[in-house]
């Protein structure tokens, strides 16, 4: 049984394909992409994906919001899919803002530059902050 911060990851990765393959004119089923890095089905993967996918225009509108003459659409897709993560988390899961903000920014250490990985961080917090108020 994967922990929930590897879980993230694997929503990290299944959203990157996304992203990629969006821009091509390959079909993909969504449930395929998760069977791909899942052995075992999961609910808050599944979730999640979903989520995502149905909210990224909103969940882009807030990234682009809070981040200083830059959209969401000009960082790489991995940066992309974390930010993504993260957003959905803060504004449409139960899951507390700290830890969704924590786990973006493990992620991003993993998979990003430090300077992505301090932006992430600003947008984030900015948006909890707000979302708070």
């Amino acid at each position: 049984m994967k922990s929930r911060s590897e879980l993230r990851e694997v929503i990290m990765k299944v959203i990157y394909q996304t992203y990629i393959l969006d821009k091509t004119t390959n079909t993909y089923d969504i449930k395929d992409l998760i069977k791909e890095q899942l052995e075992v089905e999961n609910d808050y993967v599944n979730t999640c994906v979903e989520g995502i996918i149905k909210h990224q225009k909103e969940i882009n509108e807030k990234a682009n919001k809070y981040m200083n003459n830059w959209t969401i659409t000009r960082l790489n897709k991995v940066d992309q899919a974390i930010l993504s993560l993260a957003i959905y988390e803060l504004l449409y899961t139960d899951t507390p803002s700290v830890v969704a903000i924590n786990e973006a920014i493990e992620l991003s250490k993993k998979y990003s530059e430090e300077a992505v990985t301090k932006m992430i961080n600003g947008v984030l917090d900015k948006i909890y902050h707000e979302e708070e108020k």
